[in-house]
């Protein structure tokens, strides 16, 4: 696959989950409680997602780039929508951003271009789906639930659609006026939930717990993303010792390599369940508002 060290920790966390909801889901099946067979739909797509996130699924140059990924120099990646370039292009030649700022603003397009993927591949998924029901000559009971199953689907596509333009609307306010310095959260997934957290059905007191533990949320993705650094950076070094021939010296960096790389697997995962709970939660009460 030719994936980086922190890739190959967050294919690690991302197959740990799938394998966890898998494991899951065959438990619901044996006790008869996944009729409709939705949850098992929902597993193929988060599969479908990997494969794709990870340049699985046989195709060139499909991988999603990574929210946490290791910037080596944005200009080798591409956004692959004309907004966005135009946006980030604006935004690295006004001035108004600190390295350090830029690096972060590149984030957050990263993460608006994972989110579009996600939702083109969701779609194709729903595409598929009605074209076979279309073809059903006789209503039955089992295409009334099929019918559900895709009422569902439309949902989850409304709501990652509202995503989305949530997003680019935040992007374009930032690459014009920079970034606010009584911004409460810097991390792009966080900066998301809290936005679909403003438009649910939370009372104040909810909404109000529900940003204590987004801050909580971020400071455990800014550990993560500590120990990926040092990952890529003992992963580079042990490149390096490797060809000098020190095996005293490389097994010792060999063990510190091992210990960061269990490290930032660990975290990961803990970020990746704690970013599905959360997600879940707002999803619940944005689906209130619509009832």
């Amino acid at each position: 696959l030719h994936l980086s060290a922190v890739k190959l920790a967050e294919l690690h966390s991302d197959l740990k989950i799938q394998e966890k909801d898998e494991l899951s889901w065959k438990k619901l099946k044996a006790e008869g409680l996944d009729e409709d067979g939705e949850k098992e739909a929902k597993l193929r797509r988060n599969l479908n997602v990997i494969m794709t996130k990870y340049g699985m699924n046989g195709k060139k140059d499909s991988q999603l780039v990574d929210t946490n990924y290791i910037k080596d120099g944005t200009e080798s990646d591409t956004l692959d929508d004309p907004r966005l370039e135009k946006l980030w292009s604006k935004a690295k030649s006004s001035g108004k951003f600190s390295d350090e700022e830029l690096d972060k603003l590149w984030r957050e397009f990263k993460h608006h271009k994972e989110k579009i993927h996600e939702y083109n591949i969701l779609l194709e998924t729903v595409s598929r789906t009605e074209d076979i029901h279309k073809n059903v000559i006789n209503p039955s009971e089992e295409n009334l639930v099929k019918e559900e199953i895709l009422h569902n689907k439309h949902r989850e596509l409304k709501d990652k659609l509202r995503s989305i333009n949530q997003g680019f609307e935040r992007l374009r306010r930032v690459s014009h006026q920079g970034y606010d310095s009584t911004s409460e959260f810097e991390e792009p997934r966080v900066i998301d939930l809290w936005d679909m957290a403003k438009s649910a059905n939370f009372t104040e007191k909810e909404l109000e717990s529900f940003r204590e533990e987004l801050k909580h949320f971020e400071a455990k993705i800014e550990k993560h993303h500590h120990y990926q650094k040092q990952l890529e950076i003992s992963h580079q070094k042990l490149k390096h010792i490797e060809g000098t021939g020190d095996k005293d010296h490389l097994n010792r960096n060999k063990e510190k390599y091992a210990m960061l790389e269990e490290k930032t697997k660990e975290l990961g995962y803990k970020v990746k369940k704690h970013l599905q709970d959360l997600s879940s939660r707002i999803s619940q009460g944005l689906q209130h508002n619509e009832l």
